[in-house]
């Protein structure tokens, strides 16, 4: 495509990345959302995608997302309440129930969406980095400064001011809503998309708290630097980052990126 993957215009060099103004990266939530929306509800065969990140988000001329690689993509029948599967994706994007347990349904679609849109929102990938290199989880600071009512701060900084901090702050409380660790406290695709079109609301479910005292009492700590400091992001694109949930998983499964 023209403009390569989103993990590219995101993370890749500051030409790329001033490309993408506030209209764009909402442009580029609602593509993706858009998409999942067919698999999941429209698609006469219901599919889930289970490997849904930047490097799979592929943007044309226009930066019109366009969801890629189906290798992972799986059949779902609707009438059965989940499938127990081998573990196909990426760590850092699956959702935790899936990731933990191998139940697998179009809920996991809608997590990897959430981790998606706060890393399109922030600039950030799935983890950054304090300058003596101990990590904090982007998922994990979003629960802090979603609890400390100050969730705009997740916006990048490069933006400046241009961007709504309304619409900003419903698209992060979107995000969060889609990363909650029920399955069923996820709202479908189909909602996600009239909320980014501004046509309904969320109703907002109690947040998920971070997995580990350790990651909470870190995130807690990072909160509370000003947003113009430098969190270091990863950008090499086919990595993976891992939130806390998947990072209790690769803990005790040492294996690549990609699980089978």
């Amino acid at each position: 495509m023209e403009n390569n993957s989103l993990a590219h215009a995101l993370f890749g060099s500051d030409e790329v990345r001033s490309r993408l103004n506030w209209p764009t990266r909402v442009q580029i939530c609602l593509g993706i959302a858009k998409g999942l929306t067919f698999l999941h509800e429209e698609s006469k065969l219901k599919i889930v995608h289970r490997d849904i990140k930047p490097t799979n988000i592929l943007l044309d001329k226009d930066f019109n997302a366009k969801i890629s690689d189906f290798g992972f993509a799986k059949l779902y029948e609707e009438e059965v309440t989940h499938v127990v599967t081998k573990i196909a994706g990426t760590t850092g994007y699956m959702a935790p129930e899936y990731a933990m347990r191998g139940h697998l349904t179009n809920k996991a679609d809608v997590y990897s969406f959430g981790v998606v849109t706060l890393e399109i929102v922030s600039g950030k990938n799935s983890t950054s980095y304090r300058p003596n290199d101990e990590n904090v989880y982007l998922l994990d600071l979003a629960y802090v400064l979603q609890q400390k009512g100050n969730l705009v701060e997740l916006v990048d900084p490069s933006l400046g001011s241009d961007y709504s901090s309304e619409q900003a702050n419903t698209i992060l409380e979107l995000a969060m809503s889609c990363t909650n660790l029920s399955p069923s406290l996820r709202p479908p695709m189909s909602e996600v998309v009239k909320t980014l079109e501004g046509k309904s609301k969320i109703v907002g479910a109690s947040p998920s708290a971070p997995y580990s005292m350790d990651d909470s009492a870190m995130a807690e700590e990072m909160a509370g630097f000003s947003q113009s400091a430098k969190f270091g992001s990863t950008s090499q694109e086919g990595t993976s980052n891992t939130n806390s949930s998947s990072q209790a998983v690769s803990k005790e499964v040492e294996k690549s990126d990609t699980f089978f």
